[in-house]
This record gives structure tokens, sequence and C-alpha cells, in this order.
């Protein structure tokens, strides 16, 4: 199922460097109003390269290609549960996010790495593939679908094996455990991925997943049946982020990135 993606040979040889925040718990609209200061100050080269590291408080994001059909509950309902609603400019559909879950925003010119949007969307999968498999959990591709996923859950852990939940035969559906929605303007990137590390899979139900019926979300912590921390899984993510594009990492505060943006302020118009 799926099929291997690699980066692009010989690119490498310029080894730029990336500057890695991690937010840590932030709403969305404070998030998305800071990837818009950041995205016009990378597009006037005034800034680097970042990659944004966090978690968010609930809520459901619409993508530009998102159905509101494929939000089940009213907004009474989200706002009696306490899930925002927002409705975004990245690709995709609709989805979740929350705490517990490792969301990272590249803010990247991508026209320095490769010209490439659906080589970038592949390689982000492939980002979250090589972390999900050094937690010892096998994610895979699926043509068509953006993301990644958990064939069966049954066959990907020793821990389970002999323990079977489903009768001989029966087909399980693959769960979505990392979704991807980008934006790429004049070639800079935001928004990102989405990779479930702890999360509360019960929102996951007041929404048809990424507009895909019949379609599980699942967890890191659920897979493998033990508490897994979201800074745990951010430092292999770093790791393989770095190695897949090509880049130096550079661990960063916030307050550094907010005195970076301050500047780049001074130098352009860059919203605030």
């Amino acid at each position: 199922m799926g099929h291997a993606v690699r980066p692009r040979k010989g690119y490498r040889a310029a080894v730029k460097s990336c500057l890695v925040v991690d937010l840590g718990l932030i709403g969305y609209a404070e998030a998305y109003a800071l990837q818009k200061r950041m995205v016009a100050a990378r597009k006037a080269e005034a800034m680097g390269d970042v990659l944004l590291l966090l978690e968010h408080t609930p809520v459901i994001t619409q993508g530009r290609n998102g159905k509101r059909e494929h939000l089940l509950v009213s907004e009474n309902v989200l706002r009696q549960r306490n899930v925002e609603f927002y409705e975004s400019s990245r690709g995709g559909d609709v989805t979740y996010h929350g705490p517990g879950q490792l969301v990272g925003y590249p803010i990247l010119q991508l026209g320095a790495i490769r010209k490439d949007v659906v080589w970038y969307v592949r390689m982000l999968e492939e980002v979250m593939i090589r972390t999900s498999a050094e937690f010892g959990v096998s994610a895979v591709r699926e043509p068509g679908k953006t993301g990644i996923w958990v064939a069966d859950e049954e066959k990907n852990f020793t821990q389970n094996a002999g323990r079977a939940r489903s009768a001989p035969g029966e087909q399980i559906a693959p769960k979505k455990l990392g979704a991807i929605g980008v934006h790429i303007s004049r070639w800079v990137t935001s928004h990102g991925f989405a990779f479930n590390v702890a999360t509360d899979l019960r929102n996951f139900d007041l929404i048809v997943p990424c507009g895909i019926a019949g379609r599980k979300a699942t967890s890191l912590e659920k897979l493998l049946e033990r508490a897994v921390k979201v800074s745990d899984v951010a430092r292999v993510m770093v790791r393989h982020f770095g190695d897949v594009f090509g880049v130096e990492n550079k661990l960063g505060s916030r307050e550094e990135l907010f005195e970076m943006l301050e500047l780049a302020g001074q130098a352009v118009a860059v919203p605030v």
C-alpha cells in the first residue's frame, strides 16, 4: 500500500539552516495570524526558514476545499464542548486539532529547495512515516489520499501478537495517524502537518475527518497502548524533518522568533 518517495538526490549540497520554535499550547487564531506575519517576512527575505511546533487548543478547521456538511454538529454543540471552528486558507477538507496532537507549520522558501508542491506534501508524509517507525509503528501512504495511515493495528506491534480483535478474514480499514494541509504562495509554505500523539480521538466523531467517510483517526498512544509525550515525539520529528529536507535545525525560543519578526517589520511591510 502506497509507495516510497525519496528526497531529491543532490539537493543537500548547500545545507541551509532552519530555526525550530516550540510555541507550546496556542489558539488557532493566534497561530494563524503569526504564520501570516512570518510568510510576509519570508517572502521579503527578511527572515529565514522556520519550523513552528505546537499544540492547538481544541478547534475544528475547514480548508479551502472543505464542505460544511462534513461538520456533523452545530456550532452551538461545539461551543458547549469548548471546541472552536475556523475556516482556513490551507488545502484539504475538515479536521480537528487539540492538545496531545503535534502540529508542525513549516515556513519555508520552497523555491530554494525544490519547486514541486506534490513532492513537498510527500516529504511531509515521509517525515511522519519515519517518526512513526522510530516508535515501532508501520505507517504508510494511501494512493489518492494525503496523510499517513496505519493499515492494520493487529499486525503493527509485536506486543499485540495473538490478540485478535476482529473476526478471521475481516478487513480493518486503515486509520489516519497524520494529516496534511498546506498553503503555498510565491513558493513560501505555511500550515503543514498534524500528528496524533495522545489526541482525544472522540472529537474526530464531530466531523468527517478530511472528508473521507468511513475512516477513523488513531493516535500513537492508542496504537502503542502506553502513554507517549508530545515532547518526545517532537524531538524525533525535528530530526527527521532536517534529514528529509536537508536543513540544519537550530532550536530557538518564542522570544527569539518575535524579536526576529519585529526586526523584519522594520524592514518590510509585515502585517500585524
